[in-house]
């Protein structure tokens, strides 16, 4: 199939998790014979951070702005077997009307941030990447969160045909490295800023760094602001380049995985930080979710922390039983979350929502 996709970003993996996925799921697609064609907005935020020029499987479209484009994005949906737009791309109203007026025989959304559009629609608020029809005339609808969110996004959105599409690990790039010194700790958590993020930051990374001064701390990841409570045992790296988080992961032995609110609340809702560590065969302390135990098994693939106590517990268990659920992670990640997987579950859904 030739795919043609409208989204936030593929080239930067500066403060957002779409570029990563997509890396991996369009390597995967390439990999099983299809041709994957990725528009995205040469934004200056994501061009003064960009670390990828070329994308493997596929063929990159940088444009200025979209009346520059829409012809030439015309063309590449003439010869098309799927048009998809996600969300958060900067021209998601106007990319969603062109494959929607296209005779593409599929025409897919992608709503990779479907907690926040829920929250957005919920509170009255307008929805930037979603038009005034909401979904319903797209064939497919794909969502990042499984669970209720499948209903609530026919209900309020009317979508006709909802299948879930979790994040996903790319094996060849998240695998067990040596650690780095650069990166070693303790305790590491790796993620931009989030201020709906920041009260469960604040108890499972915050309050152990304060009751264990002896330990070291990492975090990595934008957009921290200036107030943010540092302590003298926090160490931090403003921005870890994606070949790095491997060497990120593996310098400690345990990781910290905190869910936005929006998320949490919703649940079924994995980040891709849970698989990358995972691939790297480290164990993962996490805040609890619905669903959770539908990715990780708890207590034997993943911990789940609802307070400081928990995560303290977590960092004083033996070398060789976080070594154990590391290992058992991995194994898992690599037989059910990869984006080899995920490609797969995207070909039964796409020929599932054929016209």
């Amino acid at each position: 199939m030739k795919l043609v996709i409208f989204g936030l970003t593929v080239s930067s993996s500066w403060g957002n998790g779409h570029a990563t996925l997509w890396r991996g799921l369009i390597r995967a697609l390439g990999e099983r014979g299809h041709d994957v064609v990725f528009f995205e907005r040469d934004v200056p935020y994501y061009a003064s951070h960009r670390d990828r020029w070329k994308i493997d499987g596929g063929r990159l479209v940088l444009y200025p702005e979209w009346d520059a484009v829409r012809g030439q994005a015309a063309r590449e949906l003439a010869g098309a077997d799927v048009g998809m737009v996600t969300s958060y791309c900067p021209d998601g109203i106007a990319a969603a009307e062109l494959v929607l007026g296209s005779a593409v025989p599929v025409r897919v959304f992608y709503d990779m941030d479907t907690p926040v559009t829920l929250d957005r629609l919920a509170a009255g608020e307008p929805v930037p990447y979603i038009g005034e029809r909401g979904l319903r005339d797209f064939d497919l609808v794909l969502s990042y969160t499984g669970g209720p969110a499948l209903t609530a996004l026919q209900e309020m959105l009317g979508a006709r045909r909802v299948v879930p599409l979790y994040g996903s690990v790319d094996p060849l790039v998240h695998r067990p490295v040596p650690p780095q010194e650069k990166y070693r700790a303790d305790l590491s958590y790796l993620g931009t800023y989030a201020a709906d993020r920041q009260e469960m930051l604040a108890e499972l990374f915050l309050e152990p760094a304060r009751r264990l001064p002896d330990r070291r701390f990492m975090i990595g990841g934008s957009q921290y602001p200036p107030d943010f409570a540092w302590s003298a045992n926090i160490h931090y790296k403003h921005h870890v380049p994606p070949p790095e988080h491997p060497a990120f992961y593996c310098s400690a032995p345990l990781v910290l995985n905190v869910t936005r609110r929006p998320m949490a609340r919703m649940g079924y809702c994995p980040s891709g930080r849970l698989f990358e560590a995972a691939a790297c065969g480290v164990p993962v302390v996490s805040d609890p979710w619905p669903g959770i135990e539908e990715v990780f098994e708890p207590g034997r693939e993943i911990l789940i922390a609802r307070s400081a106590d928990d995560v303290v517990a977590a960092l004083m268990l033996p070398r060789e039983e976080l070594t154990r659920i590391g290992a058992a992670a991995r194994e898992r990640a690599l037989a059910e979350h990869t984006a080899a997987c995920r490609a797969v579950e995207l070909e039964r859904a796409l020929e599932g929502a054929q016209r």
